[in-house]
């Protein structure tokens, strides 16, 4: 199969909405941004999967060193994102930053408090929204909002998929501090709601916070550009204004919205019918 087809699947199973919403990119950042995504996610899979697969991400983390240097692999995923990095200036301490969160990954399992947390996602999503921000040939004043945009996708991430990082992953990335819970589970929820809604309140708004931030960026972005992003962030944005209505639904189901729910979006937001941005309709507490 053809390489570009095989870094577009690779980032079409590994994250739905995002898929979704960058397939509206012109083509040539469209495989741009494959490329970038079909890295990052084969190293998320390494110390993802169960078991994790130490040996494999090792491995996949010398041949990202001999590509970065202009030397041969047998990895076209890798060989793909260091051309890449060559040229859109990736500043080589990015990638660095997420392979370090990554291997994290394999042996780090709770995160006590905040800064704990964001020095993860600074590597694990702040640095894609660099990575975008290059590849799309921002200004460097976007270069804040991309960052924030990533790490409030990432945090939506964390509230969303809470249950199962915990059960099958053993990870908790969510702080538990000034919540009264003692872990993340159904049966500690059930037995402090007050405490488990709480918690709920102080991530989902913490996340809020930071898409407000990330929004504020918006107007840098070229209408291609800014439609598809805009349609993502929304969608992360409909995934916590529906936990914020039934909290208990991260135990249930993965609240991800349908294709039909992201193509919709598209158009609203193509025809300038979308929502109103949160920068101007949420409060902070």
């Amino acid at each position: 199969m053809d390489q570009k087809k095989v870094n577009e699947e690779i980032f079409k199973k590994a994250s739905k909405t995002y898929y979704n919403s960058s397939r509206f990119f012109p083509p040539d950042k469209r495989e741009e941004v494959f490329t970038l995504y079909a890295f990052v996610r084969v190293a998320d899979d390494f110390v993802d999967k169960v078991p994790a697969d130490p040996a494999g991400f090792y491995q996949f983390k010398e041949e990202w060193k001999k590509a970065s240097q202009g030397l041969p692999t047998n990895n076209p995923v890798v060989e793909g994102m260091a051309n890449l990095a060559k040229k859109r200036g990736f500043e080589p301490q990015w990638t660095e930053a997420f392979l370090r969160s990554m291997e994290w990954d394999l042996s780090k399992k709770e995160y006590n408090n905040l800064q704990e947390t964001l020095d993860y996602i600074y590597g694990s999503a702040e640095v894609i929204g660099l990575y975008m921000a290059k590849i799309l040939e921002l200004p460097v004043a976007a270069f804040e909002g991309a960052r924030l945009l990533g790490r409030a996708m990432q945090y939506i991430n964390f509230i969303r998929d809470m249950d199962e990082d915990r059960r099958v992953l053993g990870r908790r990335y969510l702080p538990l501090e000034d919540t009264g819970l003692t872990e993340i589970s159904l049966e500690e929820a059930q037995r402090k709601p007050a405490s488990f809604q709480k918690f709920i309140d102080i991530h989902t708004e913490r996340y809020l916070q930071w898409q407000r931030g990330a929004e504020s960026s918006y107007h840098y972005l070229p209408p291609s550009f800014r439609w598809p992003i805009m349609t993502a962030s929304d969608m992360y944005v409909w995934t916590v204004e529906t936990i914020q209505k039934n909290p208990f639904i991260v135990f249930q189901r993965q609240v991800k919205p349908s294709k039909f729910r992201v193509m919709w979006t598209f158009l609203l937001n193509r025809l300038n019918l979308g929502r109103v941005r949160v920068s101007k309709s949420t409060s902070i507490r």
